[in-house]
Parts: C-alpha cells; sequence; structure tokens
C-alpha cells in the first residue's frame, strides 16, 4: 500500500468517525423513545402477529390500526385513572385546608405499638387537632418534601406520554418487522459471524419478552389490583399508594413494604375492624402474587440471577430517571446474556 493509499484510507476513516459521531448527537433526543419503542415491539409483537394471521394479509393495516387503538387505549386508561386519582385527592385536601374543613382522624392507641410509634402518635395526633397550627410549625418541611413529590408526579407523568408515543412506533416497527428482521441478522452476522448471528439475534429477542413479562407484566399486575383494593376500601390518594406498589414491584423491592402505610391507614379510618381485616388479607396476596407469577410468566430459558434484575433497574433510576426503571433491567439482563454467551463460546473454542 502506497503512501497515498493510506493517506486516502485514513481521510475515509475519519469521515466515516465523524458522520458516525454526527449521527449519534442527532438521535441522542430519541434514544430514550426509540428504546422504549424496540422494548415494546419485541414484547407484544407474538400477539400483533396473531391478529395479522388470523385477519388475513390484506386486512394487514386495518389490523394494524385497531391493535395501535387498542392497546393506546389499554396504556391511557389506567394512567388517567392512576393521575386523576392524585389529582383528585390533592385538591380535594388544598379546598378542605382553605374552608377550615380537613378533618384528619385522630390515631388510636395501637399505633403506639409500631415500629416509631410514639413519634408517629404524636405527631398524627398533633395534625388532627389543628391541622393549619401543624402545617405552619412544619411548612419548610412540608414544601421540600411536596416540591420533590410534585417533581416525580411530572416526571412520571412525562414517562407514560413517552411510552405512549414509543408504542406508536414500535406498532410501525412490527408492520414492517420482517424487512426490520432480517437488517438486524444481517448486522448480527457482520459483527460475529454467519453461523451465529441469528442465534444471538434470537438470544436477545428472548431475553427482552422474559423480563418484559416477568418483571415489568407481574408490576402491573400488582399495581392494578391493588389500586382496585385502596379504591374499594375508599384510600384517600389511591392513586399514590399504586404508585409505591409499581416503583416497589418494578425494582424488586418487596411490595409487602409498599403496603404496610396503606394497611396502616385502613386501620385507622376504617368503619369496621372486619373491612380493614379483609383488606389488609387481600392485599398482602396481592403483594406476594410476584413469588407464584414469575416463574409462570418467565421462559424458562431465562438464566438472568435476580441481583442482576435488581441492579439493572436501580443503576437505570440513577441513570435516566423513572424510565430506567425498564431500560435499565432489560439492558442490564442483556449484557448478561452477551456474557454468557462470549464465556460459553470461548470455552467450546478451547474444546
Amino acid at each position: 500500500m502506497t503512501t497515498n493509499d493510506r493517506t486516502h484510507s485514513l481521510i475515509r476513516i475519519v469521515l466515516l468517525a465523524l458522520l458516525i459521531l454526527w449521527a449519534a448527537f442527532l438521535l441522542k433526543p430519541f434514544v430514550g423513545v426509540l428504546t422504549w419503542a424496540l422494548i415494546l415491539g419485541v414484547a407484544i409483537y407474538p400477539f400483533y402477529e396473531k391478529m395479522v394471521n388470523k385477519a388475513g394479509e390484506k386486512r394487514k393495516k386495518l389490523v394494524t390500526t385497531l391493535f395501535t387503538l387498542i392497546t393506546v387505549v389499554l396504556l391511557a386508561v389506567p394512567s388517567y385513572s392512576l393521575f386523576s386519582s392524585i389529582l383528585e385527592s390533592t385538591t380535594t385536601t388544598i379546598q378542605q385546608i382553605k374552608n377550615d374543613e380537613l378533618y384528619i382522624v385522630p390515631p388510636t392507641e395501637k399505633v403506639k405499638d409500631w415500629p416509631m410509634g410514639e413519634k408517629i402518635y404524636t405527631q398524627w395526633e398533633s395534625a388532627s387537632k389543628d391541622i393549619k397550627a401543624y402545617a405552619a410549625a412544619h411548612k419548610d418541611f412540608i414544601l421540600e418534601k411536596g416540591k420533590g413529590i410534585f417533581g416525580s408526579l411530572l416526571g412520571i407523568m412525562g414517562t407514560l406520554l413517552m411510552l405512549i408515543l414509543s408504542l406508536i412506533i414500535a406498532i410501525v416497527f412490527m408492520y414492517n418487522a420482517e424487512s426490520r428482521y432480517q437488517g438486524v441478522v444481517k448486522l448480527a452476522n457482520k459483527l460475529v459471524g454467519i453461523d451465529e448471528g441469528e442465534k444471538l439475534v434470537i438470544m436477545c429477542r428472548n431475553t427482552i419478552r422474559s423480563v418484559v413479562k416477568g418483571i415489568l407484566l407481574v408490576a402491573l399486575i400488582q399495581t392494578l389490583l391493588s389500586f382496585i383494593g385502596f379504591k374499594m376500601m375508599g384510600l384517600p390518594a389511591a392513586g399514590l399508594f399504586s404508585m409505591l406498589v409499581l416503583v416497589a414491584a418494578i425494582v424488586q423491592l418487596p411490595v409487602t413494604l409498599a403496603v404496610i402505610p396503606a394497611i396502616a391507614l385502613a386501620f385507622s379510618t376504617a368503619d369496621s375492624t372486619t373491612a380493614a381485616i379483609i383488606f389488609t388479607v387481600y392485599i398482602v396476596v396481592v403483594s406476594l402474587l410476584d413469588n407464584f407469577l414469575k416463574p409462570i410468566l418467565l421462559s424458562k430459558g431465562l438464566e438472568t440471577p435476580t441481583i442482576v434484575i435488581f441492579l439493572g433497574a436501580i443503576g437505570g433510576v440513577i441513570l435516566h430517571g423513572i424510565i430506567g426503571l425498564f431500560v435499565g433491567t432489560v439492558v442490564l439482563a442483556l449484557a448478561h446474556r452477551f456474557y454468557t454467551y462470549w464465556v460459553n463460546s470461548s470455552n467450546d473454542a478451547t474444546q
């Protein structure tokens, strides 16, 4: 190779690197949306494919339109119910404070038996006697925590809107799934070899579906059932309690811990102890559903350790906010599968 050829090659490499870097900056604002779209598309494609096969290829556009409307409604309606409940509770509380109508049920003596019960009892009793005086005395703390909670709720609402947009993009991906799949396989073949490329793609697809079903779907089921229980019990801020359940379920914390405040409130505000006991039994059963739903919904081939899922969720939140609960879990699970695949391939090669 002559000096002139080397110069031409270097220029091509530099230009290609600049082009890739420029493209990366252009796509950076859309990485979150596209990642959601990819995960959703891979997860729900089997259902979409069944609908298209039953209706026939000629009705594919009609099926796609109906599928889009149905999935958006299924996502939007629970989200609206959740946040309208939070907004309604907040608005009602503010209005009651303005009209001097806010009434807080005094705590019972049983509260003293809780962990830190004496402190909780003192604060609760003080608030129940004169909420305005209590709010004035703790104004800075209430404002600080209120801003944090309000900001978190806005972030969650933004994430849900992003999820709906990503769902629409995912359906566009699924409409052209065959060509997209072949393109990804070709890329994988170039990266790891013709014989292993498609196997790697299938492995990634199965991992995404397993994680989505085993983590996200179970979390949504527990959140929905919990929300129904909170509303039936007539608890204030049912949406907020449900949000606690959702976060705990996704980050792999015991959901039972998230429902303890709701149980305590139920025993303090219920008209009868029997109703509170029935609610407690129901909500505890819901909080333990993941113990047998996960083995059913997770694919048998998924071998991702629980600690990897947990670290993915926590690390995702730190890096990307609320969307990281979803993306971080899937990305780290995929990284674990890539690592396992690489190690096994290396061992096979040495033999």
